[in-house]
């Protein structure tokens, strides 16, 4: 029996994620321990979780138990993190799982979503997952959102634009008055600012008035919670109860709670380590800018995109990954020779300039 005549036509085409490696293969890549590896291909913090978080995962007792599927206590530490009523929060395994959630509650066949690449490539693995089409809005010469472009594009069978603010991987940011401007069209507006706290600029605000708009964001940056895979939406409750309703029952494990609940109780830590990603991507700037042959984009998030001259982006890639330091390489149309850091350590930051100098032939 041909098992592949049972798939949906569309996902035996589909193009998977293209997702990172783990420092483990990372390792075994470069021929060196683990430990020696300067992963900065991820936009992961550098800084890790809270103590007090690891200290909780180690002491919780309740592993063997269901969590709670309302999310009862997560939803009110949001409720006081952000501001925003319980009732507006939900929450998923990551920032990921909610866009697929909203494209899955939306979406019939042949229904359109709007992305404006170069941007995050959910969007697009998850609108192909869920049956739906593409419609892609490139950005504009500054890697500025065509908004005009994109009301123009909405028809009778879109559904929802995404858009990232910071954006990912250009780092910048979109206005107030671009989100308005969308929220009039009669579609989903999906915010997704997982890199809030890095910029501090956010639309939540905006979603009590607007029912049609979506706010996404994670504690995987700058709280360190990447491998826990813990997010949340901001939402009008209709479209929030149907989100639960649809969910997996138990989307946030046991310990992605724990590390949320002490995560929140521990702000006044993990927003230290965020002001020192945000000085060193400062830093991190200066040094590059000053480097003949590379031009990095100013950023409002926790990694830079950096053009690279000449064509040498592959191999100055090439050259890192022998050396143990692992950035992200991008050659698509808009970023054509262009490589992808995100902020580390300040030790991190000097073995890359040293690095990237003895590669580049610079002192």
């Amino acid at each position: 029996m041909d098992i592949t005549r049972l798939f949906r036509p569309d996902l035996r085409k589909l193009r998977p994620y293209q997702a990172v490696d783990s420092p483990a293969a990372l390792a075994q890549t470069a021929g060196i321990p683990p430990e020696s590896i300067i992963k900065l291909n991820a936009n992961e913090n550098p800084y890790g979780p809270s103590p007090r978080v690891l200290e909780a995962l180690a002491s919780h007792r309740g592993y063997h138990i269901y969590p709670d599927a309302r999310q009862t206590a997560c939803r009110r530490a949001l409720e006081e993190y952000t501001g925003i009523p319980s009732d507006l929060i939900m929450g998923g395994a990551g920032a990921d799982e909610l866009i697929d959630l909203v494209l899955r509650a939306t979406l019939e066949p042949a229904d359109r979503v709007i992305s404006c690449p170069p941007t995050f490539g959910m969007y697009s693995f998850s609108t192909q997952v869920n049956g739906g089409t593409l419609i892609n809005i490139p950005r504009d010469d500054d890697f500025q959102v065509a908004i005009d472009k994109v009301k123009d594009a909405v028809g009778t069978m879109t559904k929802a634009v995404f858009l990232t603010s910071p954006n990912n991987p250009t780092g910048n940011s979109i206005t107030e008055d671009m989100v308005l401007s969308l929220l009039d069209s009669p579609i989903m507006v999906v915010i997704d600012e997982t890199y809030f706290e890095f910029s501090g600029e956010t639309f939540a605000h905006l979603v009590p008035e607007h029912p049609n708009l979506v706010v996404l964001r994670t504690l995987s940056k700058w709280a360190g919670l990447a491998g826990l895979r813990i997010g949340y939406g901001i939402m009008a409750p209709r479209l929030l109860d149907l989100l639960m309703d649809i969910k997996q029952p138990y989307n946030i494990n046991a310990a992605a709670e724990v590390a949320l609940l002490n995560s929140l109780a521990d702000l006044d830590y993990l927003m230290g380590n965020v002001a020192a990603i945000v000085e060193e991507r400062e830093r991190l700037y200066a040094r590059l800018s000053s480097m003949p042959g590379i031009n990095p984009l100013p950023s409002s998030a926790n990694f830079l995109l950096c053009e690279i001259e000449n064509g040498k982006a592959l191999p100055v890639f090439r050259e890192l990954a022998r050396r143990g330091i692992f950035v992200r390489y991008f050659n698509a149309p808009r970023l054509r020779d262009s490589l992808r850091i995100s902020v580390g350590r300040p030790e991190h930051t000097d073995a890359l300039v040293s690095a990237l100098e003895e590669i580049l032939g610079e002192p």
